[in-house]
């Protein structure tokens, strides 16, 4: 059985604000744990009205708060905004806080525009030393050498899991190389997943972390009763992407009848594209969904984002999708 977790963006919707999309994430979290899933990550992205998760480990110290067994993460923080000994802090104290469920997801991109990166004094014309930085990183997490001078308290001999991330073929290569479990935001970046699987697949080097490659893509899923409502819903997630596009970023919208027949022919081949890996549905819609893309991928586990305006129909949505991936189980 291919286990299922949660990417939460905590999107802001229209008429809330973040602090309200913080309590839905926390109430979220508690939704999915009883539901049996198996992790919950949030993210890192700056300079996004839509979304609440830019101080991502407060964000996860805080819906971690009402959990018992789920394991929290990053999915991810993106390493070269950062000094890797504050990371290797922030994640020390959540491990410290929730021993033995914290995961820690690096990722290389910004998570941001120009702007924003500026203001958090990253150069983007500077040299790529990400590995260098996950290598120092990882290394904070081991137990202490005597004499050693600079160390991370909390963090040091603790048990936090490093994951690389990835939309490219790059993460895949690092990941295979360092013997790290990958996740790949094929939710958006679809382009590479099929040639990012087979490289960190083909090269993986076993390692003191995993003995075995572990791959985790992403998926963006929506289900509903019946495949109109999930459609409808759908909606808002294309508007805020199309936000995005013309460059007028925002909350997210409430849905739209018709708003995907309404589009430009180029804006809905966009939308296709990068959301080509999404299940939207019934629930016998997103059980073959579920089906064909853990036979594509071959995906040890799967995560899953979901945008849906309403809170109570976005938990509907990860009650059914549970529901759906218990029967696509027994089918297999």
């Amino acid at each position: 059985m291919t286990p299922l977790s949660v990417l939460d963006l905590s999107p802001i919707p229209e008429g809330a604000d973040a602090g309200q999309a913080l309590r839905n994430s926390a109430d979220l979290v508690r939704h999915v744990e009883a539901l049996g899933f198996n992790r919950y990550w949030m993210a890192e992205h700056h300079n996004m009205p839509g979304i609440a998760s830019a101080a991502t480990a407060v964000a996860l110290a805080h819906v971690a708060n009402g959990t018992k067994r789920i394991r929290i993460g990053s999915g991810g923080i993106m390493l070269p905004n950062h000094a890797p000994l504050l990371i290797a802090e922030q994640f020390g104290t959540l491990a410290a806080l929730y021993p033995g469920r914290v995961d820690l997801g690096l990722g290389r991109a910004p998570g941001t525009d120009q702007i924003a990166a500026r203001a958090m004094r990253r150069s983007l014309l500077q040299e790529d030393d990400f590995p260098q930085d996950v290598m120092e990183l990882m290394s904070y997490f081991r137990p202490a050498e005597p004499g050693q001078q600079l160390r991370a308290v909390p963090g040091e001999g603790l048990d936090v899991p490093v994951w690389m991330l990835g939309s490219s073929t790059y993460g895949a290569q690092l990941a295979a190389a360092l013997g790290l479990p990958y996740a790949f935001a094929s939710h958006f970046a679809p382009d590479s997943l099929d040639a990012a699987t087979a490289i960190y697949n083909s090269r993986f080097r076993p390692s003191e972390h995993l003995a075995r490659p572990y791959a985790m893509p992403g998926l963006g899923v929506i289900v509903a009763p019946t495949d109109e409502e999930a459609r409808y819903l759908f909606t808002s997630q294309q508007q805020s992407f199309v936000n995005m596009r013309t460059g007028r970023p925002g909350k997210l919208p409430p849905p739209v009848e018709g708003f995907f027949e309404s589009l430009d022919p180029r804006f809905q081949a966009a939308i296709s594209h990068s959301l080509s890996c999404a299940v939207v549905g019934s629930p016998a819609t997103v059980r073959a969904g579920l089906a064909a893309f853990i036979a594509r991928t071959g995906a040890q586990e799967l995560i899953v984002t979901t945008s849906i305006h309403d809170h109570a129909l976005r938990k509907r949505s990860f009650t059914l999708l549970a529901e759906a991936h218990a029967e696509v189980a027994a089918a297999a």
